[in-house]
């Protein structure tokens, strides 16, 4: 119940707009030498962004780390958990890389919802136009044809058709609808080794997940490979941070792995949401230096292989909405078309 006040009631996070624009701005001046605190300060002539600095400044001096004070000031998640670990790392490149990672996710979901405006609208027009002819036509054509009892059945059958097409879409919607409450009410009860197996049966979002879960660890464990930790301090820095918890999860199997004395390869080969090619990496390499070049160039790959299937996906949807909805026309226009060939035959 804490929780769930603590979700609806939570002070609103920053505009994605004022996000971007804070990243790359601080991206820039750190470039340019400006340090850290000094940039901030400047920052403060921007109106939009005087809030948010101001509230980094305070938690910057009283000691908190870099991604903590951008939690204080309400950025995103996608945003903190990134520059968690650049804690011990390189902070201008972790900026830079994740305004990158919240810029493509910004163009995802603004993608998404101007390519579903259009068939979400659509889709109200043909649930209304199902109602009207199952309320007002269909009862007209029984009154119609009535005098011909040839074409009785004929019409009671349109009728069955359309009904089930309307219960169809109703249910859908019902469905999905508990689906998502029910799944944003329990999802904090289930123990994530749980959810891991729930997320690896569901056909094309598993997919996805292991694309960005594979990116998110190679990225990370490279960049803490610059600072020359330890493959054990890099796995303790990821059991740390609770923003990925899947991250948090493998962080854990592989330190129980290491402490009973076995090497992780053959655990990162059949991790179910992670990329068995990183195992391959792991196993190829016994030195840092190459290890941390490959997980490098993988993660870069791994950035890129996402974007285009999640723009492949995005732009797919209106065609195979559009596809649906013309089946369902089909339908209903055979439906209302059939009993008059019926009466035509017998005239």
């Amino acid at each position: 119940m804490d929780l769930l006040k603590r979700k609806i009631f939570k002070s609103p996070s920053l505009s994605k707009h004022i996000q971007l624009k804070f990243l790359n701005r601080l991206s820039r001046a750190l470039k340019n030498g400006y340090p850290l605190l000094t940039a901030l300060e400047a920052f403060k002539w921007d109106k939009e962004l005087i809030k948010p600095v101001t509230q980094m400044i305070t938690s910057l001096q009283n000691g908190y780390p870099i991604d903590k004070a951008l939690e204080k000031a309400s950025f995103h998640p996608v945003i903190t958990s990134y520059l968690y670990f650049s804690r011990d790392g390189n902070l201008v490149d972790n900026i830079q890389k994740s305004a990158e990672l919240f810029s493509r996710q910004i163009e995802y979901t603004t993608k998404l919802r101007q390519l579903s405006r259009y068939p979400i609208f659509l889709f109200i027009i043909f649930i209304t136009l199902l109602f009207f002819i199952k309320q007002s036509v269909l009862p007209s054509f029984i009154e119609l044809f009535q005098a011909h009892p040839q074409t009785t059945k004929t019409i009671q059958l349109s009728l069955v058709i359309i009904q089930f097409l309307s219960h169809l879409a109703i249910i859908l919607v019902v469905i999905i609808i508990l689906i998502t409450v029910t799944w944003y009410l329990i999802q904090h009860k289930i123990p994530i080794g749980r959810k891991v197996k729930i997320y690896a049966s569901i056909p094309i979002f598993h997919k996805f997940l292991t694309i960005r879960t594979s990116y998110l660890f190679a990225t990370h464990f490279s960049t803490l490979l610059k600072t020359g930790l330890s493959l054990k301090e890099i796995l303790k820095m990821m059991l740390k941070q609770n923003n990925m918890p899947i991250l948090h999860y493998y962080a854990t199997l592989m330190i129980h792995q290491l402490e009973k004395g076995i090497y992780i390869t053959d655990l990162l080969q059949n991790l179910p949401l992670l990329d068995p090619q990183i195992g391959l990496i792991f196993q190829k390499h016994a030195d840092m230096s190459a290890l941390e070049t490959d997980l490098s160039f993988y993660a870069e790959f791994k950035a890129e292989e996402f974007h285009e299937r999640m723009m492949k996906l995005i732009v797919s949807i209106q065609p195979i909405f559009f596809i649906i909805l013309a089946c369902f026309i089909i339908f209903i226009y055979l439906a209302l078309m059939w009993p008059m060939f019926e009466l035509i035959k017998t005239i």
